[in-house]
């Protein structure tokens, strides 16, 4: 906190405000603002890249196909 030129106290002061008006309810805005939908869209994507990178590299792909060839070939 010290670099925002506030001291700790100050800054757990400003912490406890904000939670109590955030749960007292005075706060009007309802539902993600833009800034926080593009940061959940962005990182959802960046998430979905990788697991894409994952399932799609050699060792899980071979895995899977395994796994899918021995549940379709079972007997039931």
């Amino acid at each position: 906190m010290r670099e925002f030129g506030m001291g700790v106290r100050a800054g757990v002061r400003w912490l406890w405000l904000w939670l109590w008006l955030r749960l007292r309810g005075t706060r009007t805005d309802a539902g993600m603002a833009t800034t926080e939908f593009a940061m959940v869209t962005l990182a959802a994507a960046a998430l979905a890249a990788v697991l894409y990178k994952v399932v799609t590299g050699g060792q899980v792909s071979d895995a899977l196909r395994s796994v899918i060839g021995e549940a379709l070939g079972a007997r039931f």
